[in-house]
């Protein structure tokens, strides 16, 4: 196994994260019926994606760090949408 590079691990961490949360606020948005605001956290979503995506190297290894960037920022993200019952999604501005 070669050896990880942490800065490539770090970055592939923080790009999943990132498009975890963004996909919590699409989601969001769509259960709050949010046209406007649903395909813009879907157009961000995928551009992340594909970040993450391409910067993936030849070392199997790093989907463990994509893995636990995915977990922290659903994680993350569901515990600052976390509201009392009754109001409205923090992803989904009026239109």
């Amino acid at each position: 196994m070669a050896a990880i590079d942490p800065v490539t691990a770090g970055a592939v961490f923080i790009a999943t994260a990132a498009t975890d949360a963004v996909y919590v606020m699409f989601t969001s948005a769509v259960i709050a019926r949010k046209r406007v605001p649903a395909a813009n956290w879907s157009a961000v979503w995928y551009l992340l994606s594909s970040y993450a995506v391409i910067s993936y190297t030849e070392n199997a290894f790093y989907v463990a760090f994509a893995a636990l960037g995915s977990w922290a920022g659903a994680y993350v993200s569901l515990t600052y949408l976390h509201r009392p019952p009754g109001g409205p999604p923090v992803g989904a501005a009026p239109e």
